[in-house]
């Protein structure tokens, strides 16, 4: 169905400004290409579907990528190449944005390789192109051939002046105390991210709901698009004397067969190879579920899949993977089945109890805060290091340059799970748990005015068993008040499920990974005992109503403020000072137009300072001096030595100072004496004012090199120090206290 060289389009209004789709003039030979223009940014996202199954997969193959290219903003990329290199944190965080939605929307068993691209092409620096590149994703599938079970769309909700905003602009966001994606489909939302200012649970309600209403829109001309390209296509097969056509013919899916046991359809038809799988494999599942111990479980589990499906893979290698699908279906409904019929989960908790948590903080001697949580089998070691400005990460991105002062990395290597795997650095997986953890720890950090250190924590998981991003964020907490930063109060996460079948419907509070895996809806909640500060979802489901929300969301608070009580029993604030192994920091404030004097020339003055005291000195635009060191005297040192630097006499004052030079007339006559009074100050002691008594030459009092004790006695409108020695004769020096 080609509609070549037709540009179609469709807009609507968000906000007063138009949202607008565009096809058919750009990267036709993509699946589906669609252009995305809000205000002055653009977004080009394509979708294709590759013609055959990759051989030996057993799971869909999806792939996104989202590119911001510098041009989109007029910039020329940093680094050597000159050119993008790999994706920014920024980059996979979005595309993560763009997957989650979409993924759950594909057929089941379709295994094509898909790819969706997103290229910022222009970025006008207040409309933030990533919910245009979820919008987008969602369209381009929808006009392609590619089995898709759309449309769904994704704006970004703020709250400004108390009142709520659709895609906010970047100076709105600036001013809002909430920050959320919210995608959705007609039915429902599919997914939220964000976070907020300590929001309550309602508020957050508010938002999510209000910010399905406003996506509506953006479903509409997604229909229009697909329509205006049926009648496009119908116009070129009129004109070549073909039929017309009523939708856009997709790819074939593999086909779905009713299992009256599971209550749902699969992809193996042959109801003998299933019974044959339920027989050998359901009961070895229900032991197997029955161990407590994720390890010894996991064996079990995975034994059990061996011993079941070994013979029939040999039997009906063509089926492979439909029998592997089946399996994995009869592995979910046996999870399920305790939980919905016998209100018993896995490990035998009640529904809206946490596992058990022990916290040990400050169990690192040398680093600067540290914690390690543990809660069932997820344990986490939060460290916590502090340095100056000059450690602070610098971002290149399409809005400018900007630098960032706070930062929470976190790691999960294959042993926390029993896996072996070969470690090449943070995954998209990684990044995304270590920037919700971040968000959520972000909102309760002292001001930078307060606190002028770069915050650095890193989150080691140790042991998985569901939920390691929440327990990063109880463990950052811990780590930070070890640390002895005065925080605002702590913050705490906690993961929460869903299983529903029909009108059953089940919340289940800090999920396992089997329930999270087997689950309906997987979200996280972190926040203090104020409000919420971040929070995720990702519904697999349709049928979520605001009722279950608000349920989970109230489960999830019970949950939190249970493990911040426990948080607080192992430390009950901030330590009263800071690490003795962290640097401490002085501030002093000098008038900004004598920065360059302690700065000196290409930074010569101040390196001097830092090379002799051993400190670290960043010097902010408005004067403030802010001095780094683990050592206070040799701060003080510093401090001292940048004083001196920018000293300004004081007419009436006494100070001690050394001979410069004899002041002479032309003619050879001397007539006073310079005096420098501190480095880079100097003052005339007249003859008259050298002595009481009259004095011939200067010589005869003073000579080059003397120290001397003057009093400064006057300075005119030039800057120009009058000295005289005359009446600091008799005066105490050094002066008493």
């Amino acid at each position: 169905m080609s509609t070549i060289g037709k540009r179609l389009e469709v807009r609507c209004n968000l906000e007063g400004r138009d949202f607008i789709f565009e096809t058919g003039a750009v990267a036709k030979q993509a699946d589906g290409a669609v252009l995305v223009t809000f205000g002055e940014s653009m977004v080009l996202v394509t979708a294709t579907a590759s013609r055959t199954i990759r051989e030996g997969i057993d799971f869909f193959p999806l792939v996104v990528d989202y590119q911001e290219m510098a041009y989109a903003a007029g910039k020329i990329p940093g680094g050597f190449f000159k050119r993008e290199g790999r994706p920014s944190e920024k980059e996979i965080l979005t595309a993560r944005l763009i997957d989650r939605p979409l993924r759950p929307l594909f057929p089941k068993g379709f295994f094509n390789e898909v790819q969706i691209i997103a290229t910022v092409l222009s970025a006008d620096q207040e409309n933030d192109p990533d919910v245009l590149a979820i919008c987008g994703a969602s369209a381009a599938l929808q006009i392609s051939d590619i089995p898709f079970q759309g449309p769904i769309a994704g704006v970004r909700v703020g709250r400004v002046e108390g009142q709520w905003v659709c895609n906010p602009t970047g100076s709105q966001l600036a001013r809002s105390d909430v920050n959320l994606v919210v995608a959705g489909s007609r039915e429902g939302v599919v997914m939220v991210e964000g976070g907020g200012q300590e929001i309550s649970e309602e508020e957050l309600l508010e938002a999510i709901f209000f910010g399905h209403r406003s996506l509506q829109p953006i479903l509409d001309i997604q229909d229009e698009l697909k329509r205006k390209k049926i009648e496009s296509a119908n116009e070129e097969r009129r004109a070549a004397g073909e039929g017309e056509i009523a939708h856009i013919e997709k790819r074939p899916t593999p086909q779905l067969f009713p299992d009256p046991v599971l209550g749902k359809s699969v992809l193996l038809a042959d109801e003998s190879i299933r019974e044959r799988i339920r027989t050998a494999g359901q009961e070895r599942i229900v032991r197997a579920l029955s161990i407590s111990q994720k390890k010894a479980r996991n064996e079990q589990l995975e034994r059990a899949r061996e011993d079941t499906l070994k013979s029939l893979l040999e039997e009906f290698p063509e089926k492979a993977g439909e029998i592997k699908a089946y399996y994995e279906a009869l592995e979910k409904f046996v999870v399920r089945r305790p939980i919905l019929q016998e209100n018993r989960r896995v490990d035998g908790r009640r529904f809206n109890e946490v596992r058990p948590i022990h916290i040990q903080v400050g169990w690192l001697p040398r680093t600067h805060g540290s914690a390690r949580f543990t809660r069932g089998e997820t344990q986490v070691s939060a460290v916590v290091t502090l340095g100056s400005a000059e450690d602070e990460q610098k971002i290149d991105a399409l809005t400018g340059e900007t630098f960032k002062s706070f930062m929470l990395h976190y790691n999960f290597p294959p042993y926390s799970v029993g896996e072996v795997r070969m470690l090449r650095g943070p995954s998209r997986r990684d990044i995304g748990h270590g920037a919700l953890a971040e968000r959520s720890i972000s909102r309760i950090l002292p001001s930078s005015e307060k606190f002028p250190y770069t915050i650095r924590i890193v989150s080691e998981v140790l042991e998985s068993n569901g939920s390691s991003s929440m327990a990063t964020v109880c463990g950052s907490s811990l780590a930070l008040m070890d640390a002895g930063i005065q925080i605002k109060r702590p913050v705490a996460g906690i993961a929460m499920g869903l299983i529903k079948e029909g009108e059953k419907v089940v919340v289940l509070t800090d999920i396992l990974g089997d329930e999270d895996h087997h689950g309906d809806m997987d979200f996280k909640v972190a926040g203090s005992r104020v409000g919420i500060t971040g929070f995720q979802m990702d519904i697999k489901i349709s049928g979520v109503t605001r009722e279950i929300l608000r349920q989970a969301l109230a489960q999830a608070r019970e949950g939190r403020e249970f493990i911040l009580q426990k948080m607080e029993e192992a430390l009950p604030g901030p330590r009263s000072e800071l690490s003795p192994y962290a640097p401490r920091f002085l501030t002093i404030r000098i008038k900004p137009d004598r920065i360059r004097e302690v700065i000196g020339p290409q930074g010569k003055v101040i390196r001097g300072i830092q090379d002799e005291t051993g400190v670290k000195i960043n010097v902010e635009d408005d004067g403030s001096v802010h001095i780094f060191s683990p050592d206070s005297r040799a701060a003080q040192n510093a401090a001292n030595k940048i004083r001196d630097l920018i000293k300004e006499a004081e007419v009436g004052q006494f100070y001690m100072g050394r001979v410069t030079s004899i002041a002479r007339k032309p003619d050879g006559k001397e007539f006073g004496a310079f005096v420098e009074i501190f480095p880079g100050t100097d003052g005339l002691i007249h003859i008259s004012q050298l002595a009481k008594e009259r004095v011939r030459n200067v010589g005869d009092v003073l000579k080059e090199g003397d120290e001397v004790l003057v009093k400064v006695i006057g300075i005119d409108e030039r800057g120009k120090i009058k000295l005289s020695r005359k009446e600091a004769l008799g005066h105490p020096w050094p002066p008493k206290e």
